[in-house]
């Protein structure tokens, strides 16, 4: 389980126009929630946030926040983001204990792709899920969950019993082995050119000769025709 630790200052005032005159000097508005006390309310530099939003499991990460020389545990729940630029504008933190059990969305990752019949033949990883939903104490948080694609051929599938759980860690969907990923065959049509079978080339040579003797052959016939018609037309002496 990843910790960090975070210097936080208390906000004096809340609402809009206090949240924005906080973003112009390059902080970010928080709040800190839960365990059945009254809500602090809390700002971050923008700089210390923002390096640790870009890292991998955000979510899945304990905060110690230092609040007036005080830690708080607390673990982000949301993050809101400025529609325009998506840069974050707000955040809330959920308050927990060394005992708190909370759902948390974990991460999958596929190892041994490289040692995938199925996957080295061709086929293709169809991933379902990309996170799985879990129940687990905050101090027992896996940072990421594994799926083995060893030995798996076209048409394999990996369900959720394929994963391997710490101990004291469960999943939320907890009635049915659903499905992780498939492996599935390749959907590559090949097309063709059309080849003229043997002996058609031939046979349109033959009939553009057959049809230019036929021509010539009616030419010669006609041109016959008019010379004996001509030569009826000449009066006898």
């Amino acid at each position: 389980m990843k910790e960090v630790n975070l210097e936080t200052s208390k906000r004096e005032k809340t609402g809009k126009s206090s949240c924005r005159n906080l973003r112009n000097d390059g902080k970010i508005p928080a709040v800190i929630y839960g365990d059945k006390k009254e809500p602090n309310y809390i700002c971050l530099e923008y700089l210390d946030i923002m390096k640790e939003i870009s890292k991998t499991g955000f979510f899945s990460t304990i905060f110690n926040l230092n609040l007036n020389k005080k830690k708080i545990k607390v673990l982000p729940k949301e993050v809101q983001t400025d529609p325009l630029n998506d840069k974050p504008i707000h955040i809330d933190f959920l308050r927990v204990t060394a005992e708190s059990k909370i759902n948390i969305s974990i991460p999958i990752i596929f190892i041994n792709e490289n040692e995938s019949p199925g996957l080295i033949s061709g086929g293709v990883l169809n991933t379902v899920r990309r996170k799985i939903d879990l129940i687990c104490k905050i101090n027992n948080i896996p940072e990421k969950l594994e799926a083995n694609l060893k030995d798996l051929e076209v048409g394999s599938v990996v369900h959720m019993s394929d994963i391997k759980l710490p101990e004291d860690v469960s999943s939320v969907i907890a009635d049915r082995d659903f499905t992780i990923a498939t492996i599935a065959a390749p959907t590559i049509m090949k097309v063709e050119d059309e080849k003229p079978e043997e002996g058609e080339e031939d046979e349109e040579d033959q009939e553009g000769e057959e049809t230019k003797e036929g021509k010539e052959d009616e030419e010669k016939e006609e041109e016959k025709k008019e010379g004996e018609e001509k030569k009826d037309d000449v009066p006898k002496k």
